[in-house]
C-alpha cells in the first residue's frame, strides 16, 4: 500500500471501540472519516480529533443501507481522495438463544453486522483496486469460533464476518489488498455499562466483576487495547499478514 493512501474510513466510530480506533489512527496522522448513524456523536468525535490537531470529518450513515453507504463513500472519496484503509467496526449486540431470538431480531442483527460489513467493503473495494491497493479490517469476535451462551444471532453474524474476511483476502490477494479481522472477547465499552444498568440495577459492580473474572486474564479489554491492535494490523509493519483472524481475548479461547 503506497504511503500516500492513508485516508482511513471507520464505521461505527462515534463511540466505544470505533471511537478509540479513530483517535488512535488520527494520532498517527491518518485523516479519518467518522462514519456512524449517530450524527451528533460522530461530530463530537471528529471535533475532539480536530481539536487535538489532527484531521477528521463526520459522515452520518446507516451502514445497513446499501445505497446510503455507496453515496456516503462517494462523497468522502470526492472530497478527500481514495481510501487506504477501511475499518468495518459498526455492529450491534443481541442476547438470546435460538428459541428466544425472533425473526425480527435475527434480521436486524444480519442487516447491521453482516450486510453492513458487506456494504462497506463493496463500496470501498473498487476505489482501492483502482488506486493500487489498500487494507480492510473487519471487527469479528471470539463468538465467531467459540460457543458463547445466549449469543445465537450475534455469533452467527460474527462467524459470517470472519468468513467474508477470508474470502475477500483470497479474492483480492493479487490486487495488493490485505483483509483481516479482529476477534475480541469482552471489551469494557459504554454498551457494557448500559447493559448492566438496564439488566442488573443496583448490582452493576457485582455483575461487572463477574464478567471481568470470566476472562482468564482477570479483566475485560479496553477500547484502546483493541485500537492499538487495529493500528498495528493495518500498518506496513503487518504487510505480510492477510486472511487472518486475530484473537484479542485475554486467554478466553485457549486458556479456560
Amino acid at each position: 500500500m503506497p504511503p500516500s493512501q492513508n485516508l482511513t474510513l471507520i464505521t461505527g466510530a462515534a463511540s466505544g471501540i470505533g471511537e478509540a480506533i479513530a483517535k488512535r489512527f488520527a494520532a498517527e496522522n491518518h485523516p479519518v472519516a467518522i462514519i456512524d448513524l449517530d450524527e451528533t456523536a460522530a461530530t463530537r468525535v471528529a471535533t475532539d480529533i480536530t481539536n487535538a490537531g489532527h484531521t477528521a470529518h463526520a459522515f452520518p450513515c446507516d451502514i445497513s443501507d446499501h445505497h446510503a453507504v455507496h453515496e456516503t463513500f462517494t462523497q468522502i472519496l470526492a472530497a478527500h481522495g481514495p481510501p487506504g484503509i477501511l475499518v468495518n467496526n459498526a455492529g450491534i449486540a443481541h442476547i438470546g438463544t435460538l428459541d428466544t431470538t425472533s425473526p425480527e431480531d435475527f434480521d436486524r442483527l444480519f442487516a447491521v453486522n453482516v450486510r453492513g460489513v458487506y456494504n462497506g467493503m463493496h463500496a470501498a473495494i473498487k476505489p482501492m483496486v483502482d488506486n493500487g491497493g489498500g487494507v480492510i479490517l473487519n471487527m469479528s469476535s471470539i463468538a465467531a469460533h467459540t460457543g458463547i451462551p445466549d449469543r445465537f444471532a450475534y455469533s452467527m453474524t460474527k462467524a459470517a464476518v470472519l468468513n467474508m474476511t477470508l474470502t475477500v483476502a483470497r479474492d483480492y490477494l493479487d490486487k495488493n489488498i490485505r483483509c483481516n479481522c479482529l476477534c475480541p472477547a469482552r471489551v469494557h465499552t459504554p454498551f457494557v455499562d448500559k447493559y448492566l444498568a438496564d439488566t442488573y440495577p443496583g448490582q452493576e459492580k457485582e455483575m461487572f466483576d463477574k464478567l471481568s473474572a470470566a476472562q482468564p486474564i482477570g479483566r475485560m479489554a479496553t477500547p484502546d487495547e483493541i485500537a492499538e491492535q487495529a493500528l498495528h494490523i493495518c500498518s506496513e509493519k503487518s504487510a505480510y499478514i492477510t486472511g487472518n483472524a486475530i484473537d484479542i481475548d485475554g486467554g478466553f479461547t485457549n486458556l479456560r
